[in-house]
């Protein structure tokens, strides 16, 4: 199963900053084939909220959600479950630091799709 996992950094942290090194948590899983890709995304205030309504295209600065935790970078986990991508979330220096969303590709029907 393939899992995006969103690493989500807080303005106002709740607790002490752990300076682990993630390059010892990235260098492990790309070792062992477990994560697809990753990266550090730019702050929010450099983001771009496109929508289209009646046709008509509106670009505004981002972000459109006004919260104090936001989307600093991602990775893909391709993995046999979800108990194997919580486990291996939980050795992120995020789930310390911030926190970490979990969540599965759609797994399309192949059938129904032709």
């Amino acid at each position: 199963m393939k899992y995006m996992m969103f690493v989500i950094t807080d303005s106002q942290p709740d607790a002490e900053r752990d300076e682990s090194d993630v390059d010892v948590w990235v260098d492990e899983l790309d070792a062992g084939g477990k994560r697809i890709i990753g990266e550090v995304l730019q702050a929010p205030t450099e983001s771009r909220v496109v929508r289209v309504r009646d046709g008509k295209r509106y670009v505004t600065d981002g972000p459109f959600a006004e919260t104090k935790e936001w989307i600093c970078g991602f990775d893909i986990l391709e993995v046999e479950n979800l108990d194997e991508a919580v486990e291996i979330a939980s050795r992120h220096p995020m789930a310390r630091n911030g926190q970490l969303e979990l969540r599965p590709f759609m797994e399309w029907d192949e059938a129904a799709s032709a």
